[in-house]
Parts: structure tokens; C-alpha cells; sequence
């Protein structure tokens, strides 16, 4: 049985959601768009509806940084998988992830290995 995996995308950024999107329908390896979030609490509000195997969460965002969302969701959920996806990752950061439970991060220049980066967290839906 083939189970298709269902990635939300949360990103500030709209090319950047485009882009994510579009490498993820590109990739077709059984991966869709669940649906996209503009900012944090766009994401909450709808995450109960969606219900994605796994959610590419951007850290720099106006609202609220990607860490503090991912923290509210995996407060909810320890067994959703967040992979944090974002130009701005270092040591601290990636600590930080790890604490709250974050799967793993992954800097914006990998988009082109995202969708295996995610298939992998999806396996286990």
C-alpha cells in the first residue's frame, strides 16, 4: 500500500513557499503539498484541518521565530515531524531544535534534497 506523504510548508517568504512547493510536486516520489502557511499563527490555525506527515517550517518569520511554533506543535504532538528549513542556521539553533524535538534543519541552499529529506520522515506515517 502506497501512502502518500503530506507536507505542510510554512515560509514568510512567497517565492520561497513557490519554490518549496513546486520542488516537492516536481520531485513526485508519492510527496504533495498539504497546504501552505504565510506565518506561525496561519499555521496553527489551520494545522487541526491539514494534518501533514510533516511540516517544512521556516525560522525567520515576522510573527514568530520557526522554533517557537515548532515548540507549540510538538507541545501538542511530540510525534508530528517539523524539519526546520531556513538560511539562518547555526549551532545554537540547531540545539535549540533538538531540545523542542525538531527532526532536523536544513539550510535553504538544499532545497533540491528536501523532498528525500522528507520521504524519509514519512515512511514511518
Amino acid at each position: 500500500m502506497t501512502h502518500s506523504c503530506r507536507a505542510y510548508i510554512v515560509d514568510d517568504d512567497d517565492d520561497i513557499r513557490f519554490l518549496i512547493a513546486s520542488t516537492i510536486e516536481f520531485a513526485n516520489h508519492g510527496l504533495e503539498v498539504a497546504g501552505v502557511a504565510a506565518s506561525g499563527e496561519e499555521a496553527l490555525a489551520a494545522l487541526p484541518q491539514l494534518r501533514p506527515d510533516v511540516i517544512v517550517l521556516d525560522f525567520r518569520m515576522p510573527d514568530r521565530d520557526g522554533l517557537e511554533i515548532a515548540e507549540e506543535i510538538l507541545g501538542a504532538d511530540p510525534s508530528q515531524n517539523v524539519v526546520l528549513f531556513s538560511a539562518y542556521i547555526d549551532t545554537a539553533t540547531e540545539e535549540r531544535a533538538e531540545r523542542i524535538g525538531v527532526r532536523e534543519c536544513v539550510s535553504k541552499d538544499q532545497l533540491k534534497a528536501l523532498p528525500d529529506i522528507l520521504r524519509q520522515y514519512c515512511s514511518a506515517a
